[in-house]
């Protein structure tokens, strides 16, 4: 579908196609003289005060190459996040991250998880299934034993990371403030 619209600022005419994607339109700009898609036109003061407006807009616009990455932002899914958000909330137990910080160091059997943890066998238990569930935890068995682990590397770098981000210094003040935002 194309509609015909206009800027009555400038001049300039623009037909507007709607894309299979809702709430995106491509833009077939008429003249060059059109102002990027990002830019924001507006028609206030004098010819020269537009000007002088608009070249310190330009200096504090950012390009379309500095935003490439979020492009990949629209490739995560809800269900994605869904999930992301409740490994987090299963990894947000203090007992339960101590569990997944043993296990990043290899296999251990509930026994000795329990052990280590101070805590009854039941305790533990219920731990590993509830991070189990979420696929944080693999299982093997072997004979009456039974052998917990991290699902995999993405978990265990996640521990590690999370953990070395905690130990790191507190600080709010890592932007470079020379930019004046």
């Amino acid at each position: 579908m194309t509609r015909p619209t206009s800027n009555k600022a400038n001049g300039i005419s623009r037909s507007h196609k709607a894309e299979t994607n809702p709430g995106t339109a491509a833009v077939d700009a008429a003249p060059s003289s059109s102002p990027p898609a990002h830019a924001h036109a507006h028609a206030h003061g004098t010819p020269a005060s537009r000007a002088a407006g608009r070249g310190a807009r330009e200096r504090d616009v950012c390009g379309p190459d500095e935003h490439a990455r979020r492009a990949r932002l629209s490739l995560v899914s809800d269900d994605q996040l869904e999930r992301a958000a409740s490994i987090f909330r299963a990894a947000g137990d203090v007992s339960r991250l101590k569990l997944l910080h043993r296990l990043s160091d290899g296999e251990w059997c509930v026994t000795e998880l329990a052990e280590a943890a101070g805590v009854g066998l039941s305790t533990v238990s219920q731990q590993l299934r509830l991070l189990r569930a979420e696929r944080i935890v693999a299982r093997r068995r072997a004979g009456k034993h039974i052998f917990y682990s991290l699902a995999d590397a993405h978990v265990s770098d996640l521990i590690h990371s999370a953990i070395e981000h905690a130990a790191e210094p507190h600080s709010h003040d890592r932007h470079d403030d020379t930019d004046g935002a």
